[in-house]
Protein backbone atom coordinates (compact mmCIF):
# COMPACT_ATOMS: atom_id res chain seq x y z
CA UNK A 1 0.00 0.00 0.00
CA UNK A 2 1.23 3.57 -0.96
CA UNK A 3 -0.35 5.40 1.90
CA UNK A 4 -0.71 9.45 1.82
CA UNK A 5 0.95 9.94 4.17
CA UNK A 6 3.49 8.38 6.88
CA UNK A 7 6.43 9.57 9.22
CA UNK A 8 10.12 8.98 8.62
CA UNK A 9 12.11 7.74 11.53
CA UNK A 10 15.72 6.55 11.63
CA UNK A 11 18.36 5.55 13.86
CA UNK A 12 19.51 8.47 15.58
CA UNK A 13 15.71 9.28 16.28
CA UNK A 14 15.15 5.63 17.78
CA UNK A 15 19.02 6.26 19.40
CA UNK A 16 17.62 9.64 21.15
CA UNK A 17 14.58 8.03 22.71
CA UNK A 18 16.27 4.85 24.19
CA UNK A 19 18.54 7.34 25.77
CA UNK A 20 15.83 9.21 27.23
CA UNK A 21 14.25 5.23 28.56
CA UNK A 22 18.12 4.75 29.97
CA UNK A 23 17.67 8.25 31.95
CA UNK A 24 16.46 9.37 34.93
CA UNK A 25 13.36 11.77 33.24
CA UNK A 26 10.59 10.44 31.60
CA UNK A 27 8.48 13.15 31.38
CA UNK A 28 8.97 16.79 32.70
CA UNK A 29 13.00 16.59 32.47
CA UNK A 30 15.63 18.32 30.53
CA UNK A 31 14.46 17.04 26.81
CA UNK A 32 11.41 19.16 27.06
CA UNK A 33 13.27 22.37 27.46
CA UNK A 34 15.98 21.48 24.85
CA UNK A 35 12.95 20.58 22.63
CA UNK A 36 11.40 24.09 22.56
CA UNK A 37 14.73 25.99 23.05
CA UNK A 38 15.67 24.22 19.64
CA UNK A 39 12.17 24.98 17.78
CA UNK A 40 12.57 28.01 19.44
CA UNK A 41 15.67 28.77 17.79
CA UNK A 42 14.67 27.67 13.94
CA UNK A 43 11.64 29.95 13.87
CA UNK A 44 13.27 32.66 15.27
CA UNK A 45 10.71 33.33 18.36
CA UNK A 46 11.23 34.04 21.94
CA UNK A 47 9.39 31.54 23.89
CA UNK A 48 8.15 27.97 23.07
CA UNK A 49 5.70 26.24 25.40
CA UNK A 50 5.87 21.50 24.10
CA UNK A 51 2.43 19.60 24.72
CA UNK A 52 0.64 16.34 24.23
CA UNK A 53 -0.87 17.83 20.80
CA UNK A 54 -1.81 20.14 18.34
CA UNK A 55 -4.88 20.50 20.05
CA UNK A 56 -4.24 20.85 23.58
CA UNK A 57 -2.06 23.44 21.87
CA UNK A 58 -4.91 25.81 20.30
CA UNK A 59 -6.70 24.72 23.73
CA UNK A 60 -3.91 26.32 25.70
CA UNK A 61 -3.50 29.50 23.38
CA UNK A 62 -7.00 30.29 23.60
CA UNK A 63 -6.94 30.30 27.69
CA UNK A 64 -3.93 32.37 27.34
CA UNK A 65 -5.64 34.83 24.88
CA UNK A 66 -7.83 35.13 27.60
CA UNK A 67 -11.26 33.60 25.45
CA UNK A 68 -14.23 32.84 27.25
CA UNK A 69 -17.92 32.73 27.66
CA UNK A 70 -19.68 35.54 25.73
CA UNK A 71 -16.59 35.75 23.00
CA UNK A 72 -16.34 35.03 19.38
CA UNK A 73 -13.57 32.43 17.33
CA UNK A 74 -12.97 32.82 13.72
CA UNK A 75 -11.42 30.38 11.36
CA UNK A 76 -11.14 28.93 8.65
CA UNK A 77 -13.69 26.48 7.08
CA UNK A 78 -11.39 24.69 5.52
CA UNK A 79 -9.67 23.21 8.46
CA UNK A 80 -9.59 19.64 11.00
CA UNK A 81 -12.27 20.47 13.39
CA UNK A 82 -9.82 21.07 16.30
CA UNK A 83 -9.45 25.07 15.14
CA UNK A 84 -12.84 25.51 15.42
CA UNK A 85 -13.70 23.53 18.54
CA UNK A 86 -10.73 25.03 21.07
CA UNK A 87 -13.19 28.07 21.00
CA UNK A 88 -15.93 25.80 21.92
CA UNK A 89 -13.80 24.53 24.88
CA UNK A 90 -13.27 28.15 26.41
CA UNK A 91 -16.70 28.56 26.00
CA UNK A 92 -16.84 30.96 23.51
CA UNK A 93 -18.93 31.37 19.89
CA UNK A 94 -17.13 30.52 16.92
CA UNK A 95 -17.89 31.50 13.14
CA UNK A 96 -15.96 30.81 9.80
CA UNK A 97 -14.39 33.15 7.28
CA UNK A 98 -14.82 31.61 3.71
CA UNK A 99 -11.73 30.35 1.97
CA UNK A 100 -10.15 31.63 -0.94
CA UNK A 101 -10.26 29.78 -3.84
CA UNK A 102 -6.45 29.93 -5.41
CA UNK A 103 -4.42 29.20 -2.01
CA UNK A 104 -7.49 27.43 -0.02
CA UNK A 105 -6.53 29.38 3.00
CA UNK A 106 -8.45 32.22 4.79
CA UNK A 107 -9.88 34.83 2.29
CA UNK A 108 -8.30 38.08 3.76
CA UNK A 109 -10.77 40.14 1.61
CA UNK A 110 -13.82 38.04 2.80
CA UNK A 111 -12.39 38.89 6.98
CA UNK A 112 -11.83 42.14 6.16
CA UNK A 113 -15.64 42.56 4.74
CA UNK A 114 -17.01 40.36 7.46
CA UNK A 115 -15.19 42.67 10.04
CA UNK A 116 -16.40 45.84 8.43
CA UNK A 117 -20.32 44.23 8.95
CA UNK A 118 -20.32 42.16 11.84
CA UNK A 119 -21.27 43.96 15.24
CA UNK A 120 -19.91 41.47 17.35
CA UNK A 121 -15.95 41.20 16.56
CA UNK A 122 -13.91 37.92 17.07
CA UNK A 123 -11.62 38.14 20.27
CA UNK A 124 -9.65 35.50 18.52
CA UNK A 125 -9.07 35.28 14.82
CA UNK A 126 -6.91 31.96 13.97
CA UNK A 127 -6.06 32.05 10.01
CA UNK A 128 -4.65 28.29 9.38
CA UNK A 129 -1.73 27.53 7.02
CA UNK A 130 -3.16 25.43 5.06
CA UNK A 131 -1.09 22.07 3.30
CA UNK A 132 2.09 24.59 4.44
CA UNK A 133 1.75 27.53 2.79
CA UNK A 134 1.06 30.41 4.98
CA UNK A 135 -1.57 32.61 4.72
CA UNK A 136 -1.54 36.40 3.92
CA UNK A 137 -0.54 37.38 7.35
CA UNK A 138 0.62 41.25 7.43
CA UNK A 139 -3.31 41.83 6.18
CA UNK A 140 -4.66 39.82 8.77
CA UNK A 141 -2.07 41.26 11.48
CA UNK A 142 -3.11 44.66 10.23
CA UNK A 143 -6.73 43.89 10.11
CA UNK A 144 -6.07 42.73 14.25
CA UNK A 145 -4.97 45.80 15.00
CA UNK A 146 -7.76 48.08 13.60
CA UNK A 147 -10.28 45.77 15.07
CA UNK A 148 -8.45 44.61 18.43
CA UNK A 149 -8.74 40.41 18.22
CA UNK A 150 -5.60 38.40 18.56
CA UNK A 151 -4.44 36.36 16.26
CA UNK A 152 -3.52 32.25 16.73
CA UNK A 153 -1.84 31.04 13.75
CA UNK A 154 -2.70 27.70 13.11
CA UNK A 155 0.42 26.27 11.64
CA UNK A 156 0.02 22.60 12.15
CA UNK A 157 0.79 22.26 8.72
CA UNK A 158 4.00 24.22 8.26
CA UNK A 159 6.80 23.99 10.26
CA UNK A 160 9.69 25.15 7.96
CA UNK A 161 7.31 27.10 5.89
CA UNK A 162 8.61 30.88 4.91
CA UNK A 163 5.99 33.58 4.67
CA UNK A 164 7.80 36.60 3.36
CA UNK A 165 11.41 35.33 3.83
CA UNK A 166 10.57 34.54 7.42
CA UNK A 167 9.96 31.20 9.29
CA UNK A 168 6.40 30.45 10.04
CA UNK A 169 5.93 30.61 13.71
CA UNK A 170 8.18 33.99 14.01
CA UNK A 171 5.07 35.82 15.25
CA UNK A 172 6.35 38.82 13.46
CA UNK A 173 2.89 39.04 12.46
CA UNK A 174 0.43 36.97 15.35
CA UNK A 175 0.06 36.95 19.24
CA UNK A 176 0.96 33.00 18.99
CA UNK A 177 1.56 30.15 16.15
CA UNK A 178 0.48 26.58 16.54
CA UNK A 179 2.83 23.63 15.32
CA UNK A 180 1.45 19.72 15.08
CA UNK A 181 4.05 17.08 15.49
CA UNK A 182 1.03 14.33 14.65
CA UNK A 183 3.13 10.98 12.51
CA UNK A 184 1.47 12.17 9.20
CA UNK A 185 2.97 16.14 9.59
CA UNK A 186 6.96 17.27 8.66
CA UNK A 187 8.60 15.91 11.84
CA UNK A 188 6.72 13.66 14.76
CA UNK A 189 6.64 12.97 18.20
CA UNK A 190 4.45 10.85 18.16
CA UNK A 191 1.30 12.96 19.07
CA UNK A 192 2.84 16.33 19.91
CA UNK A 193 2.10 19.97 19.11
CA UNK A 194 3.65 23.20 20.65
CA UNK A 195 2.57 26.49 21.31
CA UNK A 196 5.44 29.33 20.05
CA UNK A 197 5.18 32.93 21.39
CA UNK A 198 6.89 36.32 21.77
CA UNK A 199 5.16 37.64 24.27
CA UNK A 200 6.24 37.08 28.05
CA UNK A 201 3.02 37.05 29.66
CA UNK A 202 1.48 34.69 27.30
CA UNK A 203 4.27 32.48 27.61
CA UNK A 204 3.81 32.09 31.91
CA UNK A 205 -0.07 31.60 31.34
CA UNK A 206 1.55 28.40 28.65
CA UNK A 207 2.91 27.07 31.42
CA UNK A 208 0.47 27.60 33.82
CA UNK A 209 -2.32 25.80 31.82
CA UNK A 210 0.02 23.05 30.86
CA UNK A 211 0.52 21.80 33.59
CA UNK A 212 -2.66 21.62 36.16
CA UNK A 213 -2.54 25.83 36.38
CA UNK A 214 0.14 24.65 39.10
CA UNK A 215 3.61 26.22 39.33
CA UNK A 216 6.62 26.36 42.26
CA UNK A 217 8.00 29.64 41.15
CA UNK A 218 8.48 32.10 44.32
CA UNK A 219 7.86 35.67 41.82
CA UNK A 220 4.50 33.70 40.68
CA UNK A 221 2.87 32.68 44.45
CA UNK A 222 0.63 33.81 46.63
CA UNK A 223 1.89 34.44 49.73
CA UNK A 224 5.64 32.96 50.83
CA UNK A 225 6.29 29.11 50.44
CA UNK A 226 6.21 26.73 52.72
CA UNK A 227 9.70 24.71 51.57
CA UNK A 228 10.77 23.28 49.11
CA UNK A 229 8.10 20.90 48.08
CA UNK A 230 5.88 23.76 47.93
CA UNK A 231 3.89 24.88 44.99
CA UNK A 232 0.19 26.80 44.46
CA UNK A 233 -2.35 26.63 42.22
CA UNK A 234 -2.96 29.74 40.38
CA UNK A 235 -5.60 28.60 37.26
CA UNK A 236 -7.70 25.82 36.47
CA UNK A 237 -5.04 24.34 34.08
CA UNK A 238 -4.87 20.43 32.43
CA UNK A 239 -2.14 17.90 31.94
CA UNK A 240 -1.36 18.71 28.57
CA UNK A 241 2.13 17.78 28.99
CA UNK A 242 4.65 16.62 26.64
CA UNK A 243 6.63 13.39 27.60
CA UNK A 244 11.02 13.75 27.76
CA UNK A 245 10.50 10.42 24.87
CA UNK A 246 8.63 12.04 22.57
CA UNK A 247 10.62 15.33 23.07
CA UNK A 248 13.73 13.71 22.23
CA UNK A 249 12.28 12.44 18.93
CA UNK A 250 11.45 15.44 18.05
CA UNK A 251 14.41 17.24 18.60
CA UNK A 252 16.18 14.24 16.83
CA UNK A 253 14.22 14.84 14.25
CA UNK A 254 14.59 18.43 13.77
CA UNK A 255 17.84 18.08 12.63
CA UNK A 256 16.43 16.71 9.54
CA UNK A 257 13.86 19.45 9.16
CA UNK A 258 15.06 20.73 5.98
CA UNK A 259 15.72 17.90 4.33
CA UNK A 260 12.22 16.49 4.88
CA UNK A 261 11.22 19.91 3.29
CA UNK A 262 13.59 19.36 0.25
CA UNK A 263 12.35 16.38 -0.32
CA UNK A 264 8.40 17.00 -0.25
CA UNK A 265 9.15 20.15 -2.64
CA UNK A 266 10.92 17.73 -4.88
CA UNK A 267 8.05 15.91 -5.01
CA UNK A 268 5.08 18.57 -5.71
CA UNK A 269 7.34 19.80 -8.63
CA UNK A 270 7.30 15.95 -10.02
CA UNK A 271 3.31 16.06 -9.34
CA UNK A 272 3.38 19.43 -11.20
CA UNK A 273 5.01 17.70 -13.96
CA UNK A 274 3.56 14.75 -14.29
CA UNK A 275 -0.14 15.86 -13.67
CA UNK A 276 -0.21 18.49 -16.54
CA UNK A 277 -2.48 16.13 -18.51
CA UNK A 278 -5.16 15.43 -16.60
CA UNK A 279 -8.35 17.20 -15.56
CA UNK A 280 -6.86 18.53 -12.26
CA UNK A 281 -6.37 21.90 -10.91
CA UNK A 282 -2.83 21.86 -9.27
CA UNK A 283 -2.12 23.64 -5.77
CA UNK A 284 -0.87 27.10 -6.39
CA UNK A 285 1.67 28.75 -4.40
CA UNK A 286 1.65 32.56 -3.81
CA UNK A 287 5.27 34.03 -4.20
CA UNK A 288 5.18 35.65 -0.98
CA UNK A 289 5.68 32.07 0.29
CA UNK A 290 7.55 28.80 0.64
CA UNK A 291 5.50 26.10 1.70
CA UNK A 292 6.46 22.84 4.24
CA UNK A 293 4.52 21.19 1.31
CA UNK A 294 2.88 18.85 3.98
CA UNK A 295 -0.44 18.12 1.59
CA UNK A 296 -0.57 17.64 -1.92
CA UNK A 297 -4.20 18.61 -2.88
CA UNK A 298 -5.66 18.81 -6.28
CA UNK A 299 -8.99 19.74 -7.86
CA UNK A 300 -11.45 18.24 -10.13
CA UNK A 301 -12.84 19.05 -13.17
CA UNK A 302 -16.35 18.02 -13.09
CA UNK A 303 -17.21 18.49 -16.56
CA UNK A 304 -14.59 16.34 -17.27
CA UNK A 305 -14.33 13.59 -15.34
CA UNK A 306 -17.36 10.71 -15.39
CA UNK A 307 -16.22 9.25 -12.21
CA UNK A 308 -17.85 10.30 -8.66
CA UNK A 309 -14.92 10.95 -5.63
CA UNK A 310 -16.21 7.83 -3.98
CA UNK A 311 -15.23 5.76 -7.04
CA UNK A 312 -11.87 7.55 -7.82
CA UNK A 313 -11.06 6.71 -4.30
CA UNK A 314 -12.61 3.12 -4.36
CA UNK A 315 -10.51 2.08 -7.68
CA UNK A 316 -7.50 3.54 -6.38
CA UNK A 317 -7.46 1.48 -3.31
CA UNK A 318 -7.59 -1.28 -5.59
CA UNK A 319 -4.36 -0.71 -6.91
CA UNK A 320 -2.87 -0.12 -3.39
CA UNK A 321 -2.88 3.63 -3.15
CA UNK A 322 -4.96 5.02 -1.15
CA UNK A 323 -6.26 9.06 -1.08
CA UNK A 324 -7.38 10.97 1.23
CA UNK A 325 -9.15 14.36 1.48
CA UNK A 326 -8.76 17.95 3.60
CA UNK A 327 -11.35 18.92 4.64
CA UNK A 328 -15.07 18.38 4.81
CA UNK A 329 -15.90 21.71 5.85
CA UNK A 330 -15.89 21.91 9.53
CA UNK A 331 -19.78 24.24 9.81
CA UNK A 332 -21.15 21.06 8.02
CA UNK A 333 -20.35 18.82 10.46
CA UNK A 334 -23.56 18.03 12.58
CA UNK A 335 -22.64 19.14 15.95
CA UNK A 336 -21.49 22.83 14.07
CA UNK A 337 -25.09 22.27 12.03
CA UNK A 338 -26.89 22.02 15.61
CA UNK A 339 -25.54 25.06 16.49
CA UNK A 340 -27.01 26.73 13.67
CA UNK A 341 -24.74 26.41 10.53
CA UNK A 342 -26.34 25.16 7.27
CA UNK A 343 -24.81 24.53 4.07
CA UNK A 344 -24.59 27.55 1.95
CA UNK A 345 -23.11 29.32 4.81
CA UNK A 346 -19.70 29.23 2.97
CA UNK A 347 -19.58 28.02 -0.60
CA UNK A 348 -16.11 28.73 -1.82
CA UNK A 349 -14.80 26.18 0.69
CA UNK A 350 -18.39 23.78 0.20
CA UNK A 351 -17.59 23.63 -3.59
CA UNK A 352 -13.92 22.50 -3.28
CA UNK A 353 -15.19 20.13 -0.91
CA UNK A 354 -16.77 18.27 -3.89
CA UNK A 355 -13.93 18.70 -5.84
CA UNK A 356 -11.00 18.18 -4.02
CA UNK A 357 -8.77 15.12 -3.25
CA UNK A 358 -5.34 14.39 -1.24
CA UNK A 359 -2.42 12.22 -2.96
CA UNK A 360 0.76 10.72 -1.79
CA UNK A 361 3.06 12.76 -0.38
CA UNK A 362 6.00 12.66 2.32
CA UNK A 363 9.33 12.08 3.03
CA UNK A 364 10.18 8.33 2.04
CA UNK A 365 7.83 8.07 -0.81
CA UNK A 366 10.24 7.38 -3.71
CA UNK A 367 9.84 8.19 -7.09
CA UNK A 368 9.09 5.18 -8.62
CA UNK A 369 6.15 4.99 -5.86
CA UNK A 370 5.25 8.49 -7.48
CA UNK A 371 5.17 7.16 -10.71
CA UNK A 372 2.96 4.62 -9.64
CA UNK A 373 0.10 7.22 -8.16
CA UNK A 374 0.15 9.16 -11.48
CA UNK A 375 0.01 5.85 -13.34
CA UNK A 376 -2.69 4.78 -11.23
CA UNK A 377 -5.12 7.90 -11.26
CA UNK A 378 -4.21 8.53 -15.59
CA UNK A 379 -5.91 4.86 -15.60
CA UNK A 380 -8.71 5.70 -13.30
CA UNK A 381 -9.54 9.39 -14.77
CA UNK A 382 -9.36 7.95 -18.76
Amino acid sequence: MIFYGKQNVNQQDIDAVIDVLKSDFLTQGPAIEKFEKRVAEYCGVKYAVAVNNATAALHMACLAAGLKNGDVLWTSPNTFVASANCGRYCGADVDFVDIDNTTYNMSVDTLAEKLAKSKVKPKVVIPVHFSGQSCEMERIYELSKEYGFIVIEDASHAIGADYRGVKVGSCQYSDMAVFSFHPVKIITTGEGGMVVTNNESLYKKLLLFRSHGITRDEALLQGESDGPWYYQQLELGFNYRMTDMQAALGYSQMYRLDEFIARRLCLADRYNQLLQDLPLKQPYQSSDTNSSWHIYVVRLDLTKVRLSKQEIFAKMREKEIVLNLHYIPVHTQPYYRQIGFKSGDFPNSEQYYKEVFTLPLYYGLTDEQQDEVVKALKEVLK
